[in-house]
């Protein structure tokens, strides 16, 4: 693994997750953005969380600009997996209360061949074989928390696709825990009207919560761990704070092999 060096100046990588009421969710943060440092040694790596869980983003953005004589750089990288309304209204919100802050917003992790391969390890861990890819009886469900704003719905159905071409055409069908519809009880029917009778649950969430358990109920076969620190995820983090700052790095091809 080649680990890029850092400059003394590099702006802040400040990760923004939602916050869960799951005692696992914070290790499981946790545990991801020290993969993150691991691969970037030197970088400032810190952790804001919309609600639910400390430190809360507000709080993370002020201490950036208490250190450096009143301002600060940082590069806020959404642990979202679409487009919604944290990313557009609650993310930049926080940043523009923060006094003398130099915000860069990096675009939430998904759609990214690299989450890809990330949903794809866990199904594998999680039971799934080469042979249940061309098996005409197998699906995935693919459960994501769900938003009533089009543009997430729309990246989760781009995933949903990529994630079928990876898995060698087994279809794949979006479901939500929330606020959009089919719930993963729905999409199983659906699969199994197809003739889809063994069906496994993707989990697309970041780190265990209420909704990746209630959907992970609901696999009639295997049902996937959340993405958590998964080392694909964490270079896509770095590849998402690259993007944003229009690094070099951030342009050139991806693996898809794990770090």
């Amino acid at each position: 693994m080649n680990r890029m060096s850092v400059h003394a100046s590099a702006p802040a990588l400040v990760a923004v997750a939602h916050g869960s009421r799951d005692p696992r969710a914070l290790p499981t943060v946790r545990a991801l953005l020290e993969r993150v440092r691991e691969l970037r040694p030197g970088l400032p790596v810190r952790l804001g969380h919309i609600e639910l869980n400390e430190p809360l983003l507000p709080t993370v953005l002020a201490d950036l600009t208490d250190r450096g004589a009143g301002s600060g750089n940082a590069v806020l990288v959404p642990l979202l997996l679409s487009r919604g309304h944290h990313v557009s209204h609650d993310i930049p919100l926080a940043a523009a209360a923060a006094p003398g802050l130099q915000a860069r917003f990096a675009a939430p992790l998904g759609p990214h061949p690299l989450l890809i391969e990330t949903l794809y390890g866990r199904l594998v861990e999680a039971g799934w074989r080469p042979a249940d890819g061309v098996s005409r009886s197998t699906g995935v469900v693919l459960a994501a928390a769900g938003s009533r704003d089009p543009a997430s719905a729309a990246d989760v159905r781009r995933t949903a696709g990529l994630l079928s071409e990876r898995l060698g055409g087994v279809p794949v069908v979006p479901a939500y825990a929330s606020a959009s519809s089919p719930t993963v009880r729905e999409a199983v029917r659906v699969l199994a009207a197809r003739g889809r009778h063994r069906v496994a649950v993707a989990s697309y969430f970041t780190a265990p919560g209420r909704f990746a358990t209630q959907c992970a109920a609901a696999a009639p076969w295997i049902a996937a761990a959340p993405l958590g620190a998964h080392p694909a995820l964490a270079r896509l983090l770095l590849y998402r704070y690259d993007q944003a700052l229009g690094n070099p790095a951030a342009r050139q091809p991806h693996r898809l092999a794990a770090a």
